[in-house]
């Protein structure tokens, strides 16, 4: 009981603050290769003023209890890089579907994402009791794949070719992790 639920070995998960992160968004929104990590849908630069909008909308200002949106913070520099959340909650079945991405390159394949996805799974299953949590991944995107699997998922299927990028088809990649396997490696 005595270790700060958001806290990682180098993130801590906070809250999301309009006014000061809608450029933050903007700033990564800019890097098409983030995007394409991110995202099925193409590519597109929204204004500062859109991502405020939304951020307070859709992410602060919402009543929606199935959606726990966070930053992701260093624990060192305290830099905003990313962002998690956990959605789609569906609390008589103990599920939900987690997201996440780096913004900023410069911690990509540095452990800071395996943190927060170890930080935001420990909050989903000890403070809101959830059973499974699911999520999907681009084909192309091994670094996120190897990770996902440093903090538990397991591969649990695939739709074939449900992507097209550079002339080329990919494969949507569906992984999950369940309480219990949770618990038997990072409990």
């Amino acid at each position: 009981m005595n270790h700060d639920l958001l806290s990682g070995e180098k993130v801590q998960l906070v809250a999301p603050n309009p006014e000061m992160d809608a450029e933050l968004f903007a700033r990564w929104a800019r890097d098409s290769e983030y995007l394409r990590m991110l995202d099925f849908d193409p590519a597109r630069q929204w204004s500062i003023k859109k991502y405020k909008e939304w951020l307070e909308k859709d992410l602060v200002e919402t009543e929606k209890s199935d959606n726990f949106f966070f930053l992701i913070r260093t624990l060192v520099e305290g830099r905003l890089i990313g962002l998690v959340g956990l959605d789609g909650i569906l609390w008589n079945q103990g599920t939900a579907w987690v997201g996440i991405g780096i913004g900023e390159r410069e911690y990509w394949g540095k452990g800071y994402g395996t943190d927060a996805m170890c930080t935001i799974l420990r909050y989903g299953f000890d403070e809101l009791n959830l059973h499974r949590v699911s999520l999907n991944v681009f084909e192309y995107n091994q670094r996120a794949i190897h990770s996902y699997e440093k903090s538990g998922f397991t591969v649990e299927g695939r739709m074939r070719q449900c992507l097209r990028r550079d002339g080329q088809r990919w494969d949507l990649i569906y992984m999950g992790i369940l309480r219990e396997d949770w618990e038997r490696n990072f409990s």
